[in-house]
């Protein structure tokens, strides 16, 4: 197995502020975390969180899990077919085996990552440790490294402790998107006391509070940092968006010259100008938004 030093991470990520009129009418200062720029393929976040549990699998195949536009079964596909290491996607709804990949899952296909298709139902009890084995046994995979949906383990939120010591002293508010929880329980973990980390929940349900309370509890045996959530911003859920989402990403893109990710990004940055328009944001305040990936080709 090739060592995780040839990925070559371009860490700590580059910080840069943007000119938004936006925020600047309010007097708020927005920065970029551009995580989008750590690695060409294991993008933003799923360098962090990837990174530990690659070390941790130590030269194992990886098994983890993902619906069919999964960006963490194509980072963990990207990651071993870089690093030499054999990986299955554990894939939610049996009734895509027998149609043709989508553009994802091909990717995915194509870095060598062996798919597995379960029933919906299975995929719902996936952590249950009878339904787990089973799962393991019908995919080939047992004795494999298991990384969970997302890659939201304890290892992945000690890995993602480091973005917000990144952070320290840059910035009042640190905002991203959330998916699973585990960037912004680590996240902040690694803020200093006088910040905050604010996450945007891409689901519906509201279920991410205790998620990541668990999380920090198994990584740091306990809570870390000032955390919020606001669950307004999901736009219908997950992979959802609405043209009202669009046009604010392209826009995003015609100022600033960034390409938005819709999933994750666009959410995060819509939800940032709604609150400073809605006053969220004392005059002064310096916001880092952190830019978790980019488009899809």
């Amino acid at each position: 197995m090739t060592s995780l030093d040839s990925l070559q991470p371009r860490l700590p990520s580059p910080l840069q502020e943007i000119e938004d009129p936006r925020f600047t009418h309010r007097r708020v200062r927005l920065l970029l975390k551009r995580d989008d720029l750590i690695h060409p393929e294991l993008i933003g976040n799923k360098y962090r969180k990837l990174a530990p549990n690659l070390t941790a699998a130590a030269g194992r195949a990886v098994v983890t899990f993902g619906g069919s536009y999964s960006n963490h079964l194509r980072a963990t596909a990207a990651a071993g077919r870089l690093l030499g290491l054999p990986t299955v996607g554990v894939v939610r709804g049996q009734e895509l085996a027998d149609r043709p990949l989508n553009p994802s899952l091909a990717r995915c296909a194509a870095d060598g990552m062996r798919l597995h298709f379960v029933d919906r139902s299975t995929y719902r009890r996936k952590t249950e440790p009878e339904t787990l084995a089973a799962v393991l046994r019908a995919a080939d995979a047992e004795g494999a490294y298991v990384v969970p949906e997302g890659g939201s383990n304890a290892e992945a939120v000690r890995g993602c402790r480091t973005l917000g010591e990144e952070l320290r002293g840059r910035a009042d508010v640190v905002a991203l998107a959330c998916g699973t929880g585990g960037t912004l329980a680590g996240l902040a973990a690694g803020l200093a006391p006088d910040q905050r980390a604010l996450g945007v929940p891409v689901l519906k349900g509201g279920f991410l509070t205790a998620d990541i309370r668990a999380l920090q509890q198994e990584a740091f045996g306990g809570p870390r940092g000032t955390w919020h959530l606001d669950d307004r911003f999901h736009f219908g859920g997950y992979a959802r968006t609405t043209p009202a989402l669009d046009a604010f990403a392209e826009d995003f893109e015609d100022r600033h010259g960034l390409p938005v990710e819709r999933l994750y990004v666009a959410k995060s940055l819509y939800a940032l100008a709604a609150l400073a328009e809605e006053g969220a944001f004392a005059r002064g305040t310096t916001i880092a938004a952190v830019v978790t990936g980019r488009p899809f080709p």
